[in-house]
């Protein structure tokens, strides 16, 4: 847990004790763990001189903060009303058939999390599949495999013993 806590000094220091650094804060915190550790928010809050509670207002309150540990890997599928009526949903659960996992899940080995998302803002490319922030439109189901395969882990969460 020191090194942990070291991390978060670290990553505070780069940014500064401004409270507007908050998120810029919280988000590179998240990149480091790929969530958001209790005890890191704790860490954030008595350097930054910040009540708790607001830290973790903050943390709650965007989307793109998780406090449970994700996968280094995350893939988001649109879930959006416009992606839906395209098999949106369907791409869902061929992720969750070659991963094994339902959405809000993480594979046992930490690599992948699944997760569907509101609306991204790409309505007229959808359905619409997101992994490590990069953009795939107009995804077909048997274009998922391919997509996924090339990030680290895939075979071994693929592997149906």
């Amino acid at each position: 847990m020191e090194t942990e806590l070291a991390k978060v000094d670290s990553i505070i220091g780069k940014h500064g004790m401004d409270r507007r650094a908050l998120i810029s804060v919280l988000l590179d915190i998240q990149d480091e763990f790929h969530y958001l550790p209790r005890e890191a928010l704790e860490r954030v809050a008595e350097k930054m001189q910040l009540p708790a509670i607001q830290v973790y207002q903050v943390a709650r309150f965007y989307k793109a903060f998780s406090l449970k540990p994700r996968g280094k890997h995350l893939i988001s599928v649109c879930a959006g009303t416009a992606c839906h009526v395209q098999e949106g949903a369907t791409l869902v659960e061929k992720v969750g058939q070659l991963l094994r996992l339902a959405p809000g899940e993480t594979t046992e080995d930490g690599e992948f999390t699944l997760e569907t998302t509101n609306c991204p803002g790409s309505c007229p490319l959808g359905p619409v599949m997101i992994v490590d922030g990069v953009y795939h439109s107009r995804v077909a189901v048997n274009q998922v495999d391919q997509i996924i395969q090339p990030h680290a882990g895939y075979e071994e969460a693929t592997r149906h013993d």
